[in-house]
């Protein structure tokens, strides 16, 4: 008898064990998840930021060059006109 108790015993302590071991892993499968779609979303959101940025840039850059023509071909056609 006490050697079929003990037999029992250690089987409910493995199966126990290897339940926590399960649990284990997929809360470390849960937390590499969430890490991965946190980082996918932060990578996103800074693609996005220098998209926008560089958009605003090139179009300050533009406008900045037609500002810069315009004024000239005004200064130019007012020099003729003086002329």
């Amino acid at each position: 008898m006490i050697t079929i108790t003990i037999q029992v015993v250690v089987v409910v302590v493995v199966k126990v064990h290897v339940e926590v071991v399960v649990v284990v892993v997929h809360v470390e499968v849960v937390v590499v998840v969430v890490v991965y779609v946190v980082v996918v979303v932060v990578v996103v959101v800074v693609v996005v930021v220098v998209v926008v940025v560089v958009i605003v840039v090139v179009e300050v850059v533009v406008v900045a060059v037609v500002v810069v023509v315009v004024v000239s071909v005004v200064s130019a056609v007012a020099v003729v006109v003086v002329v």
